[in-house]
């Protein structure tokens, strides 16, 4: 009987492939797994899945020395907007190779980000279409936002700029409206950000009772990190939430699938802040032409009805002369009915103007005020967070009859 080493079997093998295979070969493939490693050497896996089952066909090994992956990332980043990161698909030149220790791998030479490109454009266009035919699209955009949407549900990360920026907005605003937020904290890019959003979105509908509207924020950035804000998942969860969402995440590209789904789109944080306030300012330009409308309509009516008074007494004058003794106590009594329906009609109205204007008393700082809450400031500014104090800062608070000072301890 015949027989070779294992060693004469892998050298034939590499043999082979090195015949087979002696220049780069373009292949099209899915990345599932990237890693980097401290030297800047990347390695990835690389597999192809049946288009109908989603089984899988082929998988392997693949490397991208750091010379030339020190020139690969950035090309194609620059050219298509997005990282290199699992999950794309990819056409890559690859030199085919085969080691006695390490088996088959390929090394990438070389990367064309147009076909990326076309990739992501057409799984942009799937998204979509589904969307479409799962009718959600318009769904979120259906609800109606209050008309004081002071209440807000913010979706961010606490320490991003572009929520610092949405903040301060509100918080300096002339107009001075009352805004009462709560951060739900969610990682706002890369990998894990999909999930993370969706995540903070439940934590919002366990307390939906609660607030007006959902604002999700991102400071701007790289156009690589806004991949998250196209997928089906999160765009899904976002259409059928119950309550207005409006989107401010800071770019300036094309509109993503959240923006296309949520109830209003903006493009920073500082214009969501600014959307807000608007619509406050909307609600009180409508109390004040209420109002004013009230008191026309009080002074027309007191007008009217004095009119009246005053011809039905001439009429009564000219037509009764000669009959004043006799129907005296006629006249008193008509006298008196008009006089009490001006007088109803007056308190009715006074009644609707003194309601609506505990309406918007109540809406104001100066009812938080006398209804318990407290404003307190550190060197004149408004204090929102523990954070902004120390031991043995000297604090203001406000109560409705005065304020006092105390020393944090």
């Amino acid at each position: 009987m015949n027989s070779i080493t294992l060693s004469e079997l892998t050298s034939r093998i590499q043999e082979t492939i090195r015949m087979g295979f002696d220049s780069s070969v373009w292949i099209r493939a899915e990345i599932s797994e990237l890693r980097e490693n401290p030297g800047g050497h990347c390695y990835l896996e690389f597999i192809e899945k049946d288009s109908a089952s989603d089984a899988l066909l082929a998988k392997t090994k693949a490397t991208i020395w750091a010379s030339t992956y020190r020139m690969l990332k950035p090309y194609f980043e620059s050219s298509t907007g997005q990282s290199l990161r699992a999950g794309l698909q990819v056409l890559v030149a690859v030199s085919v190779e085969f080691h006695g220790v390490y088996g088959f791998s390929l090394n990438v030479r070389d990367i064309d980000p147009t076909f990326t490109i076309g990739e992501m454009a057409a799984r942009r266009l799937k998204i979509i279409r589904q969307l479409e035919a799962d009718g959600v699209v318009d769904m979120n955009k259906q609800l109606e936002l209050p008309e004081l949407t002071q209440r807000l549900a913010i979706i961010s990360s606490p320490t991003a700029a572009g929520y610092g920026d949405f903040s301060d907005q509100l918080k300096n605003d002339p107009s001075h409206f009352a805004f009462y937020s709560k951060l739900f904290p969610a990682i706002m890019q890369g990998d894990q950000a999909e999930a993370s959003i969706i995540s903070a979105l439940e934590k919002i509908y366990e307390h939906i009772e609660l607030f007006d509207v959902v604002v999700i924020i991102r400071g701007g950035g790289a156009t690589t990190d806004l991949a998250c804000f196209d997928s089906y998942d999160l765009a899904i969860n976002c259409a059928q939430f119950p309550l207005p969402i409006v989107s401010g995440i800071g770019h300036q590209r094309d509109i993503s699938i959240l923006d296309m789904v949520a109830h209003t789109s903006v493009k920073t944080p500082t214009a969501a802040a600014e959307f807000l306030i608007s619509k406050m300012q909307h609600a009180e330009d409508m109390a004040i032409n209420l109002v004013a409308d009230i008191q026309n309509l009080i002074r027309n009516k007191i007008d009217t009805e004095l009119r009246y008074v005053d011809q039905t007494q001439m009429r009564i004058k000219q037509t009764l002369r000669s009959w004043v003794v006799q129907r005296s106590h006629t006249l008193d009594r008509q006298k008196n009915r008009l006089k009490s329906a001006v007088r109803m009609q007056l308190l009715r109205e006074s009644n609707r103007l003194l309601l609506l204007g505990k309406n918007i008393e109540t809406h104001s700082p100066a009812y938080l005020l006398k209804h318990g809450y407290t404003i307190t400031t550190v060197n004149g500014k408004r204090i929102t967070s523990a954070e902004q104090i120390k031991t043995g800062d000297k604090i203001r608070t406000f109560v409705s009859n005065g304020d006092f000072e105390s020393k944090v301890i």
